[in-house]
């Protein structure tokens, strides 16, 4: 079946099984690869992308649920790296292996876009992505960091 979606902004059409995970259209189909696939059950978050403005695990959610709507993915934050969120992950140096932060950057997004100015209670709330590193503490600075570099 041949399914229309729009991500970080493109239209594309895709034709493939209706539940096909959202991850692998975004993966292997779309060719755009820093959404990461880690635990499959859409427990851990690496897989976390925007749809329609809500942040989704989409290694769960079949590529029919999305056709129609807006998908934005790590690589639809800027080219170059200059979003706000990804500046304060540099900055504060959260990633350690680095595997699951492109999903942990878009949970924080999401969390910013609703809540501008969040406290540690909000974030530990809203970011439940998993981390093996354990960064946890760093991505809250880098949260923090983000919030005030979005309203400069």
């Amino acid at each position: 079946m041949v399914f229309d979606l729009e991500v970080n902004g493109v239209s594309h059409s895709v034709d493939i099984d209706s539940q096909t995970p959202l991850l692998w259209v975004i993966r292997d189909q779309i060719g755009l690869t820093g959404t990461k696939f880690s635990c499959g059950i859409g427990q851990c978050g690496a897989c976390t992308v925007h749809l329609d403005g809500q942040p989704i695990r989409s290694c769960t959610v079949p590529v029919a649920f999305a056709a129609g709507k807006s998908v934005r993915a790590i690589e639809g934050l800027s080219p170059d790296g200059s979003h706000p969120v990804q500046l304060a992950w540099k900055e504060t140096d959260a990633p350690q292996c680095g595997y699951c932060q492109s999903g942990m950057i878009m949970s924080a997004l999401a969390l910013l876009e609703k809540n501008p100015n969040p406290t540690d209670a909000d974030i530990n709330a809203e970011v439940t992505n998993a981390c093996r590193c354990s960064s946890y503490h760093r991505v809250r600075q880098a949260i923090h960091l983000a919030a005030d570099l979005m309203k400069a």
